[in-house]
């Protein structure tokens, strides 16, 4: 009786090891400017199946030494599927990253390494989610990144609608979407359909497992208020330090130490501001440089300082600078400090030379996390979404990705 109950209990606790979440894998301080993207220049790779997705990054000890990639494929909830490398791969991976180099006449010396997939030695054989994960030569990870892989097999049609909700009336923005399975043979959708919306491709702020509200024919129809919500945000802030030696509208002063420093002007509290539109990328951010032709390898490291008044709003709380730069992550890094001769919130950050997208988020006491405190929320605010939709066919071993859908809520309406 023993031996079995012994048994079943590691059966459990298999099932549970091998049933955990996927989380990002954020990388060590000398790993810095994490590019990875497909085709277009989001950087989030949601690409379709067999086109190419592309990595890049520094190493900042400049060492040259050898790194390493594997793939895995994941379902619909970011678990790992019960596919085989074999199944979902042509080819084998945990291949050594062989295309770098070291940067040309920088103050900051680093080396550039570069992959893109599907190469001599590897290709995607199948949709769904995916995390690309690279170790050094001691097969210690390093950092990892999710991407997504699709099929055109449905179409799907989305308009962004204000809130209906009289409390989010000017601060939330609702999708209302349907899908079109006319060329695809969906027998019981609430089953095998799942659904994930994305705004400006920010996983923590995902919405998951919607199923449709109706069915009109071969459409999929998801005609939600609240269920299908975003707080709206606002623009980010942003800077560009493609110039070392000018200052912008964004930067107040730049100096000369070891490495350059860029000191921004202070920003200011927006969230009870009138919403001011200006372009932004959405939190993300391009690597660019006019001090050279190469941004991969000549553009220069910068210390770029932050600075925000503090405001009773903040109480206590930790104030972290937030972004695509840093995988919207929250540690010591990018966490401001309160200098007590000028009364602001400071923080500088290293940052490879290019045009940044930045926000100020709030961790309280209870570890929420509070997005738009400091830049408030606007229903105007210019956000770009994206539907991911999934299928499984009873008895199929993994989630399929079998189309998505794109909107922007610059053509909003009630």
């Amino acid at each position: 009786m023993r031996s079995i109950f012994t048994t079943l209990t590691l059966l459990l606790s298999s099932f549970y090891l091998t049933s955990q979440v996927l989380e990002e894998v954020n990388e060590p301080y000398n790993i810095k400017s994490i590019l990875f993207k497909g085709p277009t220049e989001d950087q989030f790779p949601i690409i379709k199946l067999g086109d190419p997705i592309y990595l890049e990054f520094d190493d900042l000890l400049a060492n040259e030494q050898d790194y390493y990639y594997k793939i895995t494929h994941c379902d619909y909830n970011w678990e790992k599927s019960d596919l085989l490398k074999s199944q979902y791969l042509k080819g084998i991976d945990n291949q050594r990253i062989t295309n770098y180099e070291n940067s040309y006449s920088t103050l900051q010396p680093y080396s550039n390494y570069q992959l893109t997939i599907p190469n001599d030695y590897v290709k995607l054989k199948v949709s769904g989610n995916h995390i690309l994960e690279v170790y050094n030569s001691n097969n210690e990870i390093q950092f990892s990144r999710r991407f997504v892989v699709y099929q055109d097999l449905v179409t799907i049609g989305a308009t962004i609608k204000r809130s209906r909700d009289f409390n989010f009336l000017n601060e939330k923005q609702v999708v209302q979407f349907s899908i079109n399975t006319s060329n695809y043979s969906v027998i019981n959708p609430k089953k095998e359909v799942k659904v994930t919306i994305l705004q400006n491709y920010h996983w923590p702020t995902a919405i998951n497992n919607i199923a449709p509200q109706f069915t009109l024919g071969s459409q999929l129809v998801y005609k939600y208020d609240k269920e299908t919500s975003f707080y709206g945000g606002n623009e980010f802030y942003n800077f560009d330090t493609k110039d070392l030696r000018a200052p912008t509208s964004a930067i107040s002063k730049i100096s000369l130490t070891d490495l350059y420093n860029h000191y921004l002007f202070s920003n200011v509290y927006r969230n009870n501001r009138e919403y001011g539109y200006y372009p932004d990328i959405n939190g993300d951010y391009v690597i660019r440089t006019l001090q050279g032709t190469d941004s991969s390898r000549e553009a220069e490291y910068t210390k770029v300082h932050f600075s925000l008044p503090y405001k009773e709003e903040l109480a206590l709380d930790d104030v972290y600078i937030y972004g695509k730069h840093n995988n919207y992550v929250l540690n010591e890094n990018n966490i401001m400090t309160y200098n007590e001769n000028n009364g602001m919130m400071e923080a500088t950050l290293t940052l490879k030379q290019g045009f940044y997208n930045y926000k100020y988020v709030i961790k309280r006491k209870d570890d929420s996390i509070e997005l738009n405190t400091i830049s408030g929320n606007f229903h105007t605010t210019e956000n770009n979404y994206t539907i991911l939709v999934y299928y499984r066919l009873f008895g199929n071993l993994y989630d399929s990705i079998i189309g998505i859908g794109s909107v922007n809520s610059r053509n909003i309406s009630n």
